[in-house]
């Protein structure tokens, strides 16, 4: 079975994913537009019991703008943000597309929060499901 492995910047925090992920999508809600430091954040989901974190971490929870809790992990030496939790999709951990350094990564199926995407994104290609 296929392994993806996701690092932190300096690689110290890493995420070793087993298998292709369960969903992958784009987010325009402000809290991940801040976490991401970009105009949108997109994250794979994998199943909890095939992903392997390991290294220094620490961990921040916030509850979002739909009520929820998510707890972020992040490296405490270059502040990237890796992988992260939320009480939405309990037994599923989302891992930040961007962190595998991958240009071959599948293509996200969902653009989610779109009444907060940037007048200027699009989000293309075939079969993307897009919601407010």
């Amino acid at each position: 079975m296929i392994e993806h492995l996701a690092t932190c910047r300096c690689g110290q925090m890493r995420a070793v994913c087993v298998g292709d992920p369960v969903r992958i999508s784009v987010c325009h809600c402000l809290n991940c537009k801040k976490r991401s430091g970009s105009a949108f954040a997109v994250q794979a989901r994998f199943p909890t019991e095939r992903v392997t974190v390991s290294g220094e971490i620490h961990d921040w929870s916030v509850v979002g703008e739909n009520g929820v809790s998510a707890t972020f992990r992040f490296c405490p030496v270059c502040g990237s943000t890796v992988v992260y939790a939320s009480e939405a999709m309990p037994g599923v951990i989302a891992v930040a597309v961007g962190a595998f350094a991958d240009p071959g990564f599948p293509p996200p199926s969902i653009s989610g929060y779109e009444e907060r995407r940037h007048p200027w994104v699009a989000i293309c290609g075939d079969g993307i499901a897009h919601f407010d």
